[in-house]
């Protein structure tokens, strides 16, 4: 990355910056070897030339995909180019074949929904966007290809993202080969499923991030041969064993030690745990606690998570035991013993814990304290047993902690594998590696010496495979490349692990020596590494070295290095722990050979991480290996934050930066013949204009400009380090010469136009001068010339006004004498008006008064005799009314007559009654005042008799004159009045028998009336039950007339010998009735229905059943006819389908819709699919697609439920509301009424006399199989279409390169002829609509559903043209944009050509594809506002897909920019509330691949379907079983 020396001034350069590591400016000044530069913060920098690098300044805004294809390879290059796309959220980017991942600190759910696998699936590698599924589809193609193992290595520090990384590269593959594994659950997620546990016991929180990954996990996703996941396995590597004991401030500990803390109480009196702060293992650090995490919750998720795994739970409560021991074991102390360089537990508390401990792990406690205080030293004479000062026996404690913590660990993983499944017979798999990155802290230790050498392991490798794939891309190019110097960092490596003299070997060399300390083994690295380049040593210090890694310089302490390093494994703690009760720890601690078990082995960590590294680098070497390398963009975790320095330090650490040095060292800079032509064809305008071919028009470009080294190869042209920058000086240099030349001619054009101004200004104002004074003299003559008109004018005024006062008094004088005369006249003429009025009105009167009388006299008279006349005709009126008025209501309220007629009766019946007890009554009423007028009338005569008696007598004794007169006197008085009153009873009498007469004749009356109403009463009654009779008869006639016609019509079938048609026979017994009102039509073919049913009933039961054998063998022969015939294509019968109407009407002429049970339906749905089988023939899809909907739709129209349809005729009789209403339902409810019609060979009409029929189970069966058919002959045609114009969707979404003759102006021809070859693929799809809609108008397939095909196909180019375009950045170019733009148009006008009848609402499909295209090709984008943008051109696209165009646009045409800054950060934040709001953020769209129509959708829109005049086929139309399908005339 050496910098250039053509550095001018006007360059745009790249100066370092202490806070921002690079920065842009201009150099505005050179002197000698310093440059002077102004940058874009306003500062002014001096520095030296070869520490400032070139800007592309022609480089697009939102940078480049692929770093190789950068102009300036280096270091300030790289990251502007990741800022700006980090910017864009475009977190992933390539650098050749290896994956940059910047970690963006916030979910972007759209990059990794299954539509996003969907189009990575298959795609060629840089074809997309980058993106980590692309890195996983290589590696599965190459071993899916080549049957190689692959491997995904995912590296970068803490917190950049490796495991999540890890866990998309595990759901991709999984995505392309998973299956399902154990009990449901894929083999990939119960990978997945085991990270929790993983992560709880082998991660950590470190300076840097809250979840750390303490070890190396390769997990190899095993696949059979058909590329299916068959099996798994996790391998870890390296685990940071020593961090159980140690930790430093602010770190933590494992998980599962804070977790365990945090459990609910009765698990930590169980494993009697309290604080945190309690224990020494995790009081080291003051951090005790992470922002936003519950370690309850986690400790509870930990549970369900071995549980997933396959963790019983006495082994998770085995497993937390040993957690809690080792705490406990950690806060046990040592005090000095009595004797020398002894030691006993310090106190009752350590004793607590050591007892707790062995409690724990179910050992003697007495059996622990001498395993940790005591060692058996093994000599050939004896065994002798020696105690552990304090500090030796803390080292034997941490030895043990650290011991039983690295085998949980281990057996956690076996059992993981074991729970996961692996398979032995898989031949590849892709491993995925998840590491821990390099570190470089203020301190670091024999932790960060470890990780560094791994890096530098995987770094070596790296560099080879970079190097490799930098030859691979030689050799295709074949170019010479045998002088590139391969960069290695073996050197590095040999000063750590070579044997003897390296640094692990002087490590394990001092920790086996007693008396060695940190400072001995630091002078011991001093003096061995003195003269190695690679080894410095600090001035101010005794105990650190620092090493040159490929990252940069790590300053290491050694003062624990020692202690780190030492891991005993010491044989009173095996013997311990093999001895335990607890079969879980003991099964952690095997027993061990007789031989390595009598003494204690010193081991080193050191030497154990460089085996298990070395296994992994054999892992990796024997597979395929691809790079992912993740980057922390900042400390703060934050999302939107892009620090500079701290992303330059990661690709350092990460290689980025070493593998672009490698690219240096031999062509950094690689153009295509295209690209190379269109930047630097500005420098030798000649060769363009020549007829060469690209390669050789680049060679004469660069021969001209004086370049040696570069390389030429079949597609592109390389260039060393420095000639990228050569050129674009020169280019610079012709493009200043020209602009220079414009300016001078624009100067000139200004000059001159000034000139001309000033001179069009001197003349205006000559023009304007003289102006004024022509106006000057114009004003003088107007104002003599207005002087003298108001002299005239005044004059003229004085002399009319003398005349209009004199005139006006005569006026006034003849106006008054006028007005007296008139006054007076006036006067007069008044008068003789009133009078003549006041006699008007007289007069007037008079005669009202007079007309008034006579018309109040005719209008009463009227009146009179009206109302005589209305009384009568009223009176006639009730009369007729009563006596047939009931009879003449309508026939739905004859009911509710007979129920009137029946009450009033009743209510006569009632006042009948009432009167003749009211006659009763007043006739025991007169009898009994007869009877005491009798009484009465004989006392008064027994009265009377006495008194005649006494007066006799009293004559008798009386002298006869003295007293005769006044006794007879007195008598004759009585008498008198005795008589008067027996003539007033007799009168009395009288009356009252006239009056009793008079009640009498009454009565007979209402009598007479009430016989006369019973009476019509009953005669309605009567009527009305012969109604009902009548209507029972009819119904019951009507029924055993069918019953009757099918059994003469099975006799006549079986007992035919000619084999002829039914309809040929010159007799038949079938009956003709209209459904209307089941009469025989026009007297044709009468049969009494006694006849037939004589005929019916003279055959005996036996003799029946030969003939309904014979029935059923000949409905059977019908079937496989028609079987056979619809098994063929029919064709079309006047734009009808034959098949379905030969279906339809045979199956309703047999009655198949109203059976149980039948075979007919299953036979015709395996004939459709056996039709259907072969998937590629559209014409025969079409033609069952017809079939298929047309068939659908009659039976709809026919077909319905059964319910209270299927009721009895007397059960209708009983539910029905109206007498005369029951008889219609009846009629047109009775399905043998309404076919009658159609058995006889009237046939069918339209859909609206199509009858209904009661279906049974399987008509309904066969609606919903044919309803499936269809909707899988409409999908597999729409499916068809896409598969054909897939592959040409590809090719249409980005234009093809144009020719070098593009390039040269004036040669439109060329230019056509490049634009007709642009337009074929489009064209190529216009065709493939063409030939389907031909091929469905052929098989006359109704235009719903090819409207609904076409608009589905529509959709289809909408979502892979714009997802495509949202993917590639390639395509969101000005130039790309109106070649989609003249594609659409094709398509628009074959929507045209092909009328809304068959496109429908196709184009309205296309809206996104449209708008963004619109938006591409639209001119002034940085003048558009936000609201311009959405509500006007692009009110469809939502602001991520807005955004997402906006940032990926690329003027390759006239070199435009974008959006505007103001519109992109206006974007931004609307994108950020929305996912504030969970709104979805996915760009891109999705296929629907459903059914967008139902049976009821293709009832309402097709047009009804006339089937009477389809002729049957040739095959069926000589049978005489099918003769019903023969048209028939009236």
């Amino acid at each position: 990355m050496a910098a250039p020396v053509n550095i001018i001034v006007g360059s745009h350069v790249w100066v370092e910056h202490p806070e921002l590591a690079w920065v842009d400016g201009e150099v505005f000044k050179i002197s000698a070897e310093e440059v002077h530069v102004h940058t874009t913060n306003g500062q002014t920098v001096i520095t030296n030339i070869s520490k400032v690098f070139p800007k592309d300044t022609e480089a697009p805004p939102g940078g480049v995909d692929d770093m190789t294809k950068l102009s300036y390879l280096h270091e300030p290059g790289v990251l502007h180019n990741l800022a700006a796309r980090y910017e864009l959220n475009e977190i992933y980017t390539y650098t050749g074949n290896i994956l940059i991942a910047i970690n963006p600190f916030q979910r972007l759910p759209h990059l990794y929904d299954t539509h996003m696998m969907e189009q990575y699936k298959g795609a060629q590698f840089g074809e997309l966007s980058p993106h980590v599924f692309a890195i996983a589809d290589v590696a599965y193609r190459a071993m899916i290809n080549e049957g190689k193992s692959n491997s995904i290595l995912v590296s970068g520090e803490s917190g950049a993202g490796k495991t999540e990384t890890t866990k998309m590269l595990m759901r991709y593959l999984a995505y392309l080969g998973g299956r399902s594994g154990v009990e449901g659950r894929t083999v990939e997620q119960q990978v997945l499923e085991s990270n929790p546990v993983l992560e709880a016991f082998g991660n950590a929180k470190t300076v840097r991030n809250n979840n750390s990954s303490r070890f190396g996990k390769f997990v190899e996703l095993q696949f059979d041969k058909n590329g299916r996941i068959s099996g798994a396995a996790v391998r870890t590597y390296l685990l940071e064993r020593s961090r159980v004991c140690q930790i430093s401030d602010p770190e933590r500990n494992y998980h599962c030690f804070y977790l365990l803390c945090a459990a609910p109480p009765e698990v930590r009196e169980k494993f009697k745990l309290g604080d945190p702060k309690s224990f020494h293992y995790l009081n080291q650090s003051n951090c005790y606690a992470l922002d936003g995490v519950d370690d309850t919750e986690e400790y509870l998720a930990t549970r369900r998570a071995m549980d997933i795994v396959g963790i019983s739970e006495e082994e998770q409560d085995a497993i937390f035991r040993v957690v809690a021991a080792i705490l406990h074991l950690g806060n046990i102390e040592f005090a000095k013993g009595e004797e020398v360089d002894s030691s006993v537990i310090k106190d009752e508390k350590s004793r607590f814990h050591l007892n707790t401990t062995a409690e724990l792990l179910k050992c003697d406690a007495k059996s622990l304290e001498d395993a940790l205080i005591n060692r058996v030293m093994v000599t050939p004479e004896e065994v002798i047993t020696r105690t552990l000062d304090p500090v030796a026996a803390v080292g034997s404690r941490d030895a043990l902690a650290k011991t039983v913590y690295s085998r949980l660990f281990d057996w956690l993983v076996d059992k993981i594998n074991s729970s996961i499944g692996q398979d032995p017979n898989s031949r590849t798999i892709i491993g995925v590696l998840d590491i821990y990155g390099f570190e470089s802290f203020k301190l670091n230790s024999f932790e960060q010496f470890c990780i560094n050498f791994t890096n530098e392991k995987l770094q070596q490798h790296f560099n080879q495979h970079v190097f490799k794939m930098e030859q691979e891309e030689y050799t295709k190019e074949e170019i010479n490349w045998s002088y590139i110097e391969f960069v290695d960092n073996q050197d590095v490596l040999d000063l750590i692990e070579k044997k003897p003299g390296g640094i692990i070997a002087l490590l394990d060399e001092a920790c086996m020596f007693p008396k060695s300390t940190h400072e001995t083994f630091a002078q011991k690295l001093y003096q061995t590494f003195k003269s190695n380049k690679r080894f410095i040593k600090p001035k101010l210090s005794r105990t650190s070295f620092t090493i040159s890694h490929y990252a940069g310089e790590v300053t290491y302490l050694a003062d624990l290095f020692l202690d780190k390093n030492k891991d005993y494994v010491v044989a009173e703690h095996q013997v311990l722990l093999t001895a335990s009760k607890c079969p879980f720890v003991s099964g952690l601690f095997p027993p061990l050979p007789e031989e390595s078990s009598k003494s204690s082995k010193f081991s080193s960590i050191g030497s154990r991480f460089k085996l298990q590294l070395q296994s992994l680098m054999e892992t990796l070497n024997s597979t395929e290996p691809h790079y992912i390398r993740c980057v922390k963009p900042n400390n703060a975790l934050r999302p939107a934050i892009f620090e500079n320095a701290n992303i330059i330090q990661q690709l350092r650490c990460g290689g980025v930066l070493e593998a672009i040095r490698i690219s240096c060292a031999g062509y950094p800079t690689r153009r295509t013949f295209y690209e190379f032509l269109h930047r630097f064809g500005v420098l030798a305008p000649d060769v363009l204009d020549g007829n060469y071919d690209d390669k050789v028009a680049c060679e004469k470009i660069l021969d001209k400009m004086g370049l040696k080294g570069y390389q030429i190869g079949m597609t592109k042209v390389f260039l060393r380090a420095g000639q990228m920058a050569e050129l674009d000086a020169r280019r610079a240099e012709v493009l200043g010469n020209a602009a220079r030349i414009i300016q001078r001619q624009i100067r000139t054009y200004i000059a001159r136009k000034e000139f001309i101004a000033l001179r069009k200004a001197a003349i205006v104002l000559q023009s304007y001068w003289r102006g004024i004074l022509a106006c000057k003299l114009y004003e003088q003559l107007r104002r003599e010339a207005a002087a003298l008109k108001i002299q005239k004018n005044f004059r003229s005024y004085t002399a009319r006004t003398s005349y209009l006062t004199a005139r006006s008094s005569a006026i006034q004088l003849q106006t008054g004498l006028r007005a007296m005369v008139a006054r007076n006249e006036f006067r007069f003429r008044k008068q003789t008006k009133a009078a003549i009025i006041i006699e008007a009105y007289l007069r007037r009167h008079i005669a009202c008064s007079y007309y008034k009388s006579l018309k109040k006299a005719a209008v009463i008279t009227q009146c009179g005799w009206r109302r005589r006349v209305a009384r009568r005709e009223l009176r006639n009126l009730k009369m007729a009314a009563r006596e047939t008025g009931a009879l003449k209501e309508a026939k739905d309220k004859l009911e509710k007559r007979v129920e009137e007629l029946t009450w009033r009766l009743q209510f006569e019946k009632q006042l009948r009654t009432n009167l003749e007890e009211e006659k009763a009554q007043e006739i025991a009423k007169l009898q009994d005042a007869l009877q005491a007028m009798q009484l009465q009338v004989e006392e008064a005569n027994f009265r009377i008799l006495k008194e005649q008696e006494a007066a006799r007598k009293a004559i008798e004794e009386a002298p006869p004159i003295v007293k005769e007169t006044p006794v007879i006197v007195h008598d004759t008085e009585k008498i008198e009045s005795l008589t008067a009153e027996v003539d007033s009873l007799k009168a009395l009498l009288l009356s009252e028998r006239q009056s009793a007469e008079e009640a009498r004749k009454a009565c007979m009356d209402a009598e007479v009336r009430n016989t006369e109403l019973v009476k019509k009463l009953e005669d309605t009654e009567e009527k009305v039950g012969q109604l009902q009779e009548s209507m029972q008869r009819l119904e019951e006639k009507l029924c055993n007339s069918e019953s009757e016609n099918q059994v003469i019509r099975q006799q006549a079938l079986a007992m035919s010998p000619t084999g002829k048609s039914l309809s040929a026979r010159p007799k038949t017994l079938v009956i003709q009735r209209t459904p209307e009102n089941g009469n025989v039509q026009n007297g044709e073919m009468k049969v009494a229905p006694d006849v037939t049913l004589a005929v019916t009933s003279a055959r005996e039961p036996e003799s029946e059943e030969k003939p309904q054998k014979s029935l059923n063998e000949k409905q059977q022969e019908n079937q496989d006819l028609l079987i056979k015939c619809v098994s063929q294509n029919l064709g079309f019968s006047r734009g009808k389908p034959v098949a379905a109407s030969v279906i339809y009407k045979c199956l309703l002429h047999w009655r198949s819709f109203e059976v149980e049970r039948t075979t007919v339906f299953d036979r015709i749905i395996q004939t459709i699919a056996s039709a259907i089988e072969v998937q590629d023939n559209n014409d025969v899809l079409a033609y069952w697609l017809s079939n298929s909907s047309t068939l659908l739709l009659l039976l709809q129209h026919t077909l319905k439920a059964s319910g209270a349809a299927s009721l009895t005729p007397q059960r209708r009789r009983t539910t029905s509301a109206s007498l005369f209403g029951r008889m219609s339902q009846g009629l047109r409810a009775s399905p043998q009424s309404a076919g009658l019609s159609f058995l006889n060979g009237r046939g069918l009409g339209r859909l609206d006399d199509l009858r209904q029929v009661e279906a049974k189970y399987p008509a309904l069966l066969f609606k919903q199989q044919l309803t499936a058919f269809l909707e899988k002959i409409y999908g597999m045609i729409r499916d068809n279409l896409k598969k054909e114009i897939s592959p040409l969707l590809g090719l249409c979404i980005q234009a093809p390169r144009t020719s070098r003759a593009s390039l040269v102006k004036g040669r439109s021809q060329a230019n056509a002829v490049a634009q007709q070859a642009l337009i074929a693929h489009w064209q190529s799809i216009v065709k493939s609509l063409n030939s389907y809609l031909k091929t469905m108008k052929a098989n006359y397939v109704p235009p719903f559903l090819v409207r609904k095909v076409f608009t589905q196909i529509f959709s289809f180019i909408n979502v892979q043209l714009f997802n495509s375009l949202l993917l590639r950045r390639e395509c969101c170019s000005f130039s790309n944009g109106e070649y989609v733009k003249a594609g659409l148009a094709e398509l628009e006008q074959w929507c045209y050509d092909a009328t809304e009848e068959y496109a429908g609402s196709a184009w309205d499909e296309l809206k996104h594809i449209r708008q963004a295209v619109g938006f591409l090709v639209i001119h002034q984008k940085p003048k558009k506002t936000l609201n311009e943008i959405t509500k006007e051109l692009c009110p469809v696209l939502s602001i991520q897909q807005l955004y997402r165009i906006s940032t990926m646009y690329w003027d390759d045409k006239y070199g435009t920019h974008s959006v505007s800054s103001e519109v992109i950060s206006s974007m931004r934040v609307l994108m950020t509330e929305d996912s504030n709001n969970a709104v979805s953020s996915s760009f891109l769209l999705d296929d629907d691949s459903s059914i967008p129509f139902t049976v009821d959708d293709i009832s309402k829109s097709l047009q009804q379907v006339d089937i009477a005049d389809v002729e049957p086929p040739a095959v069926i139309r000589e049978n005489s079983g099918f003769g019903f399908l023969l048209p028939r005339t009236e």
